[in-house]
């Protein structure tokens, strides 16, 4: 046999176990279909699925803007192009009328369609996975429940060969395991169920995770913080006490971040808001008591090490003058003389990990487009901050947050224009 005939053999042979493998890998603890029983939902069962959609947030995602609640549509942009979220409405044609609790814990548990398509993690079952299936059926229920919006889903935009099964496949191979949450034994039942929570429906490490060029993350570093694809607001590690690390906080503190958006000394801005607004706050006191000391008993990353001053200023026209008269002129009025904020109202900006941790995607955002804590039944009238976008230009912004990250003992470094100038292009997209 001539040699290019044993390369080619031996290609297609590594081709075939290759493809064997991805195959068997998205076949692992498949959901069995076939057989189904009889499901006549209690109304404490719906009660209790629509407690557990709040937990998940799952009208945030399946609900486009001015439609129907959980009728899909809305776009999700991706690096990869932009899906579609799907209709759950009873709708027979266009929804989940025709699906049984099975399909629907299939997609919960293995992430694939009624059809046996592979679903795009867009839908977060790499989290959802760790959900039972009791409460994959109390969810069913509900979304059985609501009216039924006759609307087709829309086509997902995804170029090639993101938009193929086959690459899809590979995904998964690399990145997904199905497995619902298992307890630990050597843990209370209440870390166990917030650990539940955190990792499941609360589907957290889906923003505060960093991903790899694929869109991937890795167990090891779940929770440790990240950049939201396309929306480039960054997620803080929730270990690390650099950045939203809670292992110092009083569990009272946490709970009322998660149900009221505000704490002493802190507030929930960006997507968190959006969390906030639709979902934790109406989770029940065990719950959020739950979710609280599973947080605070996170793992602690190593902090980081401190640069020195000069290496911190290192690449930027940072003028102190100029940028404590632009703080003077625009920022004192709320947060203080001396970054010292007002209670209940305007946060700190002293010592604010939000202000000193190294990403400064956040930060500058908030100072471009200004925003609000979530409006809850704890805090039903938030104070928030004017957008500066229209008022100061990339220098002068670059000199504000320069200042506040240096002033009143912050030990961050300065930032440039042209790094706000890369923060207010992604705001325009």
């Amino acid at each position: 046999m001539k040699t290019w005939s044993r390369f080619a053999l031996g290609f297609c042979l590594l081709a075939a176990c290759t493809a064997a493998v991805v195959w068997a890998l998205n076949l692992r603890d498949e959901v069995d279909v076939k057989t189904t029983a009889a499901f006549a939902p209690s109304d404490s069962l719906i009660a209790r699925g629509a407690y557990l959609a709040r937990a998940g947030n799952c009208v945030a995602c399946h609900t486009a803007r001015g439609g129907p609640s959980y009728a899909g549509g809305l776009g999700i942009a991706t690096p990869f192009g932009t899906v579609f979220t799907s209709n759950l409405t009873p709708d027979a044609n266009t929804g989940i009328g025709s699906w049984s609790s099975a399909h629907f814990w299939r997609a919960m548990h293995n992430g694939r369609s009624k059809s046996g398509r592979l679903l795009y993690p867009a839908f977060p079952y790499t989290s959802y996975t760790q959900v039972t299936r009791e409460d994959s059926d109390a969810m069913f229920a509900f979304l059985r429940s609501q009216p039924a919006v006759n609307q087709p889903n829309q086509p997902n935009t995804l170029g090639f060969p993101f938009n193929t099964q086959a690459a899809l496949a590979v995904w998964r191979a690399l990145y997904f395991k199905p497995g619902v949450y298992q307890p630990d034994a050597g843990r209370s039942a209440e870390w166990n169920r917030g650990a539940y929570l955190v990792g499941g429906l609360g589907h957290c490490s889906a923003c505060h995770s960093p991903r790899d060029a694929l869109g991937g993350t890795k167990q090891s570093l779940a929770l440790a913080g990240g950049l939201i694809p396309m929306q480039n607001w960054y997620a803080p590690s929730l270990a690390s006490k650099d950045e939203a690390g809670v292992s110092r906080w009083d569990r009272e503190h946490i709970v009322k971040l998660l149900r009221n958006g505000v704490a002493p000394g802190a507030s929930v801005s960006g997507p968190m808001a959006e969390v906030v607004l639709r979902s934790t706050q109406y989770l029940s006191q065990p719950d959020l008591e739950a979710m609280a000391q599973y947080l605070k008993e996170l793992p602690g990353s190593i902090p980081r090490p401190e640069a020195p001053p000069a290496a911190r200023m290192a690449g930027t026209s940072f003028n102190p003058e100029k940028s404590a008269k632009l703080y003077e002129q625009h920022c004192a009025q709320c947060h203080g003389d001396k970054g010292e904020g007002v209670a209940n109202a305007y946060p700190p900006l002293a010592g604010n990990r939000a202000v000193t941790m190294a990403s400064t995607e956040n930060l500058v955002q908030m100072v471009l487009g200004g925003g609000f804590p979530p409006a809850t039944a704890g805090n039903p009238r938030p104070f928030g901050m004017p957008p500066f976008v229209l008022v100061l230009d990339d220098s002068e912004v670059a000199a504000l947050v320069s200042h506040i990250r240096t002033a009143w003992g912050n030990q961050a470094g300065a930032i440039t224009p042209l790094e706000v100038n890369r923060i207010r292009a992604s705001q325009a997209h």
